[in-house]
């Protein structure tokens, strides 16, 4: 058989004998330090290991959630726009999320936005006539601090608040409510019924604060009528008690019931101060005066 030599070209030589520099020992010398080498080492060792595991998932869904817990065992220092705690916030939900929860009010995230919001504009709320449907303790408590003329708390449930009221037919008079907030609830009712019935409570200029999961990327709402059973609306919406996600058309589903609709988005710097989501959007639906 007849051997056949490659010989490689200069350019491809050179190329080589980079490649191999590249793996040089991490020097040490009075300027490097040892530390350093070692951070170094601890680095390269990482990226062996990850290219050991990359054809492995399993395995690397195990690193990766080890490396998440350790993360989440530390959190970050926030402040808390509802209680005011400045602390390492705490790890919660289901995938685990890092620094959510405000170790003093236990406030999530959607939670400190929404008293973010109020803060910036005490007017929505001082003076007003409010209703709260779902009552999370920590807004609860901020809403009454913030001097309305009165508070009621609704929820469909008996017990759970001031009030037994369903979004979907709330049992008030017409225009006799100011401010309403509705945190994540819309996605579980017939939202056509609750913002129609929103419009009717509400007084000329009075406003609802809406928040929802939604996903900005979606032109359209994702419903599905053939999703039936509490485990199927789990894998579709997020929740076993969801009926939809939110697309961007939200905004036109607000505007359909006869709201006005502005938003509220934390800036980069609230997000890293105040422990909050980026991104997550506040919905201020307001009736024409």
């Amino acid at each position: 058989m007849q051997t056949v030599s490659v010989v490689a070209s200069e350019r491809a030589r050179r190329f080589a004998n980079a490649c191999s520099s590249n793996g040089d020992d991490v020097p040490i010398d009075s300027q490097v330090g040892v530390g350093t080498a070692r951070k170094g080492l601890r680095e390269r060792l990482w990226a062996y290991a990850t290219t050991v595991v990359r054809d492995r998932p399993r395995v690397r869904s195990l690193i990766d959630t080890a490396r998440s817990l350790t993360r989440s065992t530390v959190g970050r220092v926030c402040t808390c726009t509802l209680c005011g705690k400045t602390a390492r916030f705490l790890p919660m939900g289901v995938p685990l999320r890092v620094s959510v929860a405000c170790p003093g009010c236990g406030s999530l995230e959607r939670h400190r936005l929404l008293g973010l919001y109020l803060q910036r504009h005490p007017e929505v709320v001082k003076g007003k006539l409010v209703l709260h449907f779902a009552p999370e303790r920590p807004v609860a408590r901020a809403v009454r601090a913030a001097q309305p003329e009165m508070y009621r708390s609704a929820d469909i449930e008996v017990g759970r608040a001031d009030l037994q009221l369903s979004l979907e037919k709330i049992d008030l008079p017409d225009e006799s409510v100011d401010l309403v907030i509705a945190n994540h609830i819309l996605e579980h009712v017939d939202d056509r019924m609750a913002l129609g019935e929103l419009r009717r409570i509400l007084i000329p200029g009075g406003r609802a604060l809406l928040m929802v999961p939604i996903i900005e990327g979606w032109d359209e709402t994702y419903e599905n009528s053939a999703v039936t059973t509490n485990a199927e609306r789990t894998r579709h919406f997020g929740q076993s008690d969801h009926v939809r996600f939110y697309g961007r058309d939200l905004r036109a589903r607000i505007a359909a019931a006869g709201l006005s609709v502005s938003e509220f988005t934390a800036l980069p710097a609230d997000c890293l101060e105040y422990g909050l989501q980026r991104g997550e959007k506040l919905f201020i639906a307001t009736k024409a005066a």
